[in-house]
Order: structure tokens, then C-alpha cells, then sequence
């Protein structure tokens, strides 16, 4: 048992280190300021809504049905590796003590969260319904126990199938999750006792289940490597992940755009860059969520000031990160078998992303339409996007 612990202490502490380390990326400077102010416009426009909230509004099935979708994503932390099944196979006896280590660490790992969005609730909670201070602060107890609960039904579900129709056992604790704590906040606690008694005896008899099956090795190294590579998609659009290689799609729907290109031997960069960054899941979906986000922010929060901010330093994040995946790739090309200026691709870079930079700055103005001076958005997201590649220093280029 105590080996088996030290083998879960070792592994979380080079989990914990391998997140610190591209996390110091994720949250730069210009990161928090935008951070700074989505947070205070947010917060603004939340109270001032709450000042004419009608009494009618349904807070309580809102904020049950966001906590319960919450609490039914409960995907186990287990840290298995591939050799494990090979390696901890005459260990399996004694993989529990491993187990309840990784569910520990589950539950307060994304308890957080949940706790968070609940006490966001709470000033929507006391403007339209009369519960006192300690009913809003018993349902949060409750939401706790729905929580260590959901966490090992989705465990022992995963443990007992393999994670076979894992959705409909999603929906079914999402939909009992959502009953209790909407019962907990209207007052209903008999069926709170009903809902939790239901979820534990669901996970008493997963759990009988997995007394008798062979631990699924091979399906818990699948999840743990799905949700680690998640991680590294995530952390790869704030800096370089090395061992990440992104999937390729061909995206016949967006060939129109290759048109633009001139058909001469001088454009066949511009062609090639074209085609990488359109067809390469890393750097399309970066281009995709920041527009959208930078596009959300300028939609809903009315104040342009914030917009400009976040729409600038999201403009730089878009420009650098992009100038840099697309110069720096290090994988084998047919223009490296001629000779090729280095030049030419740094132009044909350029190109690629002032057209895409201009496509933001077009989405993103048009969201903020509504409010003064709302082509400043476009204008500030174009000049930022072109500073910041003149003045960024340029990765090497092999050839």
C-alpha cells in the first residue's frame, strides 16, 4: 500500500510541475490585464442587471441546471500511464489505496469550480427568492456531497464499463444533480434526501460491480491521456508544446481562398503558408477561438473600453503566436529541396495574417456594432496585429 501511495506522490508531483510550467505561460502580463477588466466589466453589468431583475426570474433552475451540468463532469484524475498495464498488473490487489489517492485529488481539484459559479449565484439568488443566509450556505453543503458523490459514481461507472454509454450516465446524475439542488434552493429537502439516497445506492451498486471485474487499464490510460492532451492543446496557444502535433483537416469548404494567391513560381509560399494554416487544426482553431472570444467579449459587454482592451490584447496574442507557428515549423517541406529566400516566406506569413487579422477585426467590429464608436474595435485590432509582427523578433528558419 505505502508503495503504491509513493507511486501516486511521485506522479502528482511531476503532474503538478508539468502544468506549472506551461501555466506561467498561459498567464502573462497582457493575459491578466484582459483578465482585469472581462472580470470587472463582467462583474459591473451583473449588479447593475441585478438592480432590475423581475422577481419571476427563475434563478433556481438556472443555477441548478449550470451546477448540475457541472457536477456530472466528474472525469477521474487517475495519472495511468501506458507501461501500467504491464507493470502495476501484480499490484492489483492494492490498487485501491492508489485509487482513493486519485479520487481525493479529484474531487478538490474540480470542487473549485463548482463552488465558484454557486457563490456567483448567490447575489442573483438574494435579489429575486427570500431564502436566509444559511439555507443559500446549506445548499452549498449540499452541493459538496452531490459533488464527492458524482465524482465516484462516474469512477466506478468508467471502472464497471469501460466507459461504455458513458452519456447516458452523464444525464442521468446531470438530471438528478439539477432536481436536488433546485429542491435544495426552493426549500424542498425531503426530496434532497430522496435525490442523494437515489445517487448513493446508484453508486453502492457500481461499486459491487467493481469488486468483481479486472481493473480497465487500458480505457483509464485513455482518459488520462485524452484530458492531458486537452491540456496541451491548451497551453500550445500561449507557447510552444513540443511533443504536441496538431491533426491535419482539409477543409474543402474554405478552398475559395486559396484563389487570392497569384499563379507564378513567387507565390508558391504564400500558397504553401496558405494551406498550412488553414488545413492545421493547431493554428485554424487558435485563429477560430480568439475571433470568437475577442467577438463574445465586444457582443455583450457595452462598455467600449473594455472591448478595445481585450480586442488588443487579443489581436497580439492572435499575431504573435501565429507568426511564430508558422515560421518556426520544424517539419520536413518540398521548398526546402530548391532554394528559397528565407524572405519570402517571412512575406508570405505576413500576407496570411494580415487577411486573417482583417477577417477578426471585420467579426469582431461587427459585434461591437452596437456600441460608440464601434469601428474603433476593427481599426485597434489591425494596427495592433501589424505592430506586433514588425516589432516581434522572428524564430529561426531552417532551410
Amino acid at each position: 500500500m505505502n508503495s503504491l501511495q509513493e507511486v501516486w506522490s511521485k506522479r502528482f508531483n511531476h503532474y503538478m510541475l508539468e502544468v506549472q510550467k506551461y501555466m506561467r505561460f498561459v498567464f502573462t502580463g497582457h493575459i491578466a490585464l484582459v483578465l482585469v477588466f472581462v472580470i470587472g466589466a463582467v462583474g459591473y453589468q451583473y449588479s447593475e442587471w441585478l438592480k432590475v431583475v423581475a422577481n419571476t426570474f427563475p434563478a433556481e433552475w438556472l443555477v441548478a441546471i449550470i451546477v448540475g451540468f457541472l457536477l456530472a463532469l466528474s472525469r477521474p484524475v487517475t495519472l495511468l500511464r501506458d507501461p501500467d498495464q504491464v507493470y502495476l498488473l501484480p499490484l492489483e490487489s492494492k490498487m485501491p489505496a492508489y485509487f482513493r489517492s486519485a479520487l481525493r485529488w479529484t474531487f478538490w481539484s474540480q470542487i473549485g469550480l463548482v463552488a465558484i459559479i454557486y457563490i456567483v449565484g448567490i447575489p442573483l439568488l438574494k435579489a429575486v427568492t427570500e431564502l436566509t443566509p444559511q439555507q443559500i450556505w446549506l445548499s452549498l453543503a449540499i452541493i459538496i456531497i452531490l459533488k464527492y458523490l458524482n465524482v465516484h459514481i462516474e469512477f466506478n461507472y468508467r471502472y464497471a464499463n469501460r466507459g461504455a454509454s458513458l452519456i447516458i450516465d452523464r444525464i442521468t446524475r446531470g438530471l438528478l444533480s439539477i432536481l436536488t439542488v433546485q429542491s435544495a434552493l426552493t426549500e424542498g429537502y425531503s426530496y434532497v434526501v430522496i435525490f442523494i439516497i437515489l445517487l448513493f445506492v446508484y453508486n453502492r451498486t457500481l461499486a459491487k460491480r467493481v469488486k468483481v471485474q479486472p481493473i480497465p487499464y487500458e480505457h483509464f490510460v485513455k482518459v488520462e491521456q485524452n484530458r492531458m492532451m486537452a491540456f496541451y492543446r491548451f497551453a500550445n496557444y500561449f507557447t510552444d508544446v513540443p511533443h504536441l502535433h496538431g491533426s491535419i483537416r482539409r477543409r474543402g469548404w474554405l478552398n475559395f481562398i486559396y484563389s487570392i494567391v497569384p499563379y507564378s513560381q513567387k507565390s508558391a509560399q504564400s500558397y504553401l503558408v496558405y494551406r498550412t494554416f488553414i488545413r492545421t487544426d493547431d493554428h485554424f482553431y487558435l485563429w477560430v477561438r480568439l475571433t470568437v472570444i475577442s467577438g463574445l467579449i465586444a457582443l455583450f459587454v457595452n462598455m467600449p473600453v473594455v472591448t478595445w482592451v481585450v480586442a488588443a490584447a487579443l489581436a497580439f496574442a492572435t499575431t504573435i503566436q501565429l507568426k511564430y507557428a508558422l515560421l518556426s515549423s520544424g517539419d520536413f517541406r518540398m521548398d526546402r529541396l530548391y532554394p528559397v529566400e528565407p524572405a519570402q516566406r517571412k512575406n508570405a506569413v505576413r500576407k496570411v495574417l494580415r487577411l486573417f487579422v482583417v477577417i477578426q477585426a471585420i467579426i469582431v467590429m461587427l459585434c461591437a456594432i452596437g456600441q460608440p464608436m464601434f469601428f474603433v474595435t476593427g481599426i485597434i485590432i489591425i494596427v495592433i496585429g501589424e505592430f506586433t509582427f514588425q516589432i516581434t523578433k522572428d524564430p529561426s528558419i531552417e532551410y
